[in-house]
């Protein structure tokens, strides 16, 4: 059964600024082949702008969420990671 707009009632959002649009956009490169494994108990929509990756998760359960979440930011970690250890010098 299809999850209604009612039942995402457990929403997260988060912004990361890595400081420059083409970093953000190679993460998001990285992060956007990753597809939800459960689309019809978790949504994640991201986007770029002014260097900043927004994500934007819902889920009809809270532990679908921190599932979802904790996984993504799991990846999100190694992206920055390695954008900082082959990237031009950048910190973030």
């Amino acid at each position: 059964m299809a999850a209604t707009q009612s039942q995402w009632e457990f929403i997260c959002d988060m912004e990361i600024d890595f400081g420059s649009e083409k970093n953000a956009s190679i993460v998001y490169a990285a992060l956007a082949v990753d597809k939800e494994l459960q689309p019809d108990k978790v949504k994640r929509i991201m986007t770029v702008s002014d260097g900043k990756l927004s994500v934007h998760f819902e889920a009809i359960e809270a532990r679908f969420l921190r599932a979802s979440f904790s996984a993504f930011v799991d990846v999100l970690t190694l992206a920055t990671k390695t954008i900082e250890e082959f990237g031009q010098g950048m910190k973030l």
